[in-house]
């Protein structure tokens, strides 16, 4: 027995030595797990620091497990939620994916709030995306309820600004690697890719060369702001490209290819485009054997999946930001109905509705929301169409109160929808 004894403490290995191989074998795991989306910890860093005890050792390993267990990250989720929410009406929409109604009052006056928060790793089936009207041209205006049922959608949001008489977009929309318009006065945008958000002003950078001449093309798909714009026009927009300025002329391109040239509406091909604007410019190309078109956007946002305008900004790098002057949306100032769309720093989708225009609810002025979406933990986030276009969809269900029952027709909102 004493032999056996002697033999067992010959072998003991140090409790020092232990929570070392602990720690080496952990941040082992960690490497070879791409660092689980977080900031490296280096070995070097672990062995100089001598306050890395057992207790680290535990933090690290209870971050490991809620990264790679589904069910601790949810269970992580649903306790941040209902800790952030408190005392409020908190719904569950699917897993990950949570509504929640509130009542703040400003200057004694109430203001009916609807938000969903979205944890994409949890709701890993579903993606948030923008959605147009029509699967046809661009010129269409549905409900939020009718988009929404035509995706498959289990929430939805009214989207981005758009043009009343047609529905045309006004701003930066990109679905599913598609380019649909193009930004007006460079708005901020919310860039959305496979497992991250991006927030930007976004302008257009295009161009076309043929005959040793380069032009700049101006936008895609958007009304005509100047005679000198050379714009670009998909099948999105219609059959048709839109009448030319004066002393403007249209060119109908296919591949590197110029099919045709008129100062007339020419019809655009599939997969093509037209371009129009000043003789002056397109003149140029007259002739050209082949042509060169280049259509993207600054900043590039390599990977992103879809890109939704809005304006102005509210939150910036963590920091209430409203520059409603530079962006010319002057004219939505006021208290009213409100939109808005940002994202946390661990990630999470914030979408807020606040209803207006009554005395039941007053709505928000931009620098309250701003304050709101700052309080929700947003780090950054923008202001969507907002007025009557406020609608916030849950699961079937309208779950504002629009000025109109219901919602009125538009051109885009923004969906969480199942992924196909």
């Amino acid at each position: 027995m004493d032999t056996l004894l002697l033999k067992k403490e010959q072998l003991e290995i140090p409790r020092k030595t232990c929570e070392f191989i602990a720690i080496i074998t952990l941040l082992i795991i960690f490497i070879l797990a791409g660092g689980l989306g977080e900031a490296p910890i280096l070995a070097n860093d672990l062995i100089a620091n001598s306050s890395i005890t057992t207790p680290a050792i535990i933090q690290v390993k209870d971050k490991l497990f809620e990264n790679i267990d589904p069910q601790a990250m949810k269970n992580k989720f649903e306790t941040k939620v209902a800790v952030k929410y408190s005392g409020q009406k908190i719904n569950n929409v699917s897993d990950g994916i949570k509504h929640i109604r509130m009542v703040k009052y400003y200057n004694g006056q109430p203001v009916r709030i609807n938000v969903i928060e979205m944890n994409q790793k949890i709701a890993s089936d579903y993606e948030v995306k923008p959605a147009i009207a029509s699967n046809y041209t661009l010129q269409h205006k549905s409900t939020v309820r009718t988009i929404a049922g035509r995706t498959n959608s289990i929430a939805a949001v009214n989207g981005g600004y758009f043009k009343p008489q047609t529905g045309v977009p006004l701003g930066t929309l990109m679905i599913d690697g598609k380019m649909y318009t193009g930004p007006v006065y460079d708005r901020v945008a919310l860039g959305i890719f496979e497992d991250r958000y991006e927030v930007g002003r976004v302008r257009f950078e295009g161009s076309i060369t043929g005959n040793n001449h380069t032009i700049k093309i101006d936008n895609i798909n958007q009304p005509r702001m100047l005679s000198s714009y050379v714009l670009a026009y998909t099948r999105d927009w219609g059959k048709y490209a839109p009448a030319s300025p004066r002393y403007g002329v249209q060119l109908q391109i296919k591949g590197n290819k110029i099919l045709a040239a008129s100062a007339n509406p020419l019809s655009i091909p599939e997969d093509g485009y037209v371009l129009v604007g000043p003789k002056s410019e397109l003149g140029k190309l007259f002739g050209a054997e082949e042509i060169e078109m280049k259509l993207g956007t600054n900043p590039k946002w390599e990977n992103v999946k879809h890109i939704i305008s809005g304006g102005p900004y509210l939150v910036k790098n963590g920091n209430i930001f409203v520059d409603i002057k530079e962006e010319k949306l002057l004219s939505i100032g006021g208290r009213n109905p409100r939109t808005a769309i940002g994202y946390t720093a661990d990630n999470n989708l914030i979408i807020v509705t606040a209803d207006g225009r009554e005395g039941s609810s007053i709505g928000l002025t931009l620098t309250e929301l701003a304050s709101l979406m700052k309080s929700l933990g947003c780090v950054n986030a923008i202001n969507l169409d907002g007025g009557g276009s406020t609608v916030m969809y849950v699961n079937g269900q309208i779950v504002n109160q629009p000025p109109q029952a219901g919602g009125i027709a538009l051109s885009n909102a923004v969906v969480i929808a199942k992924k196909i």
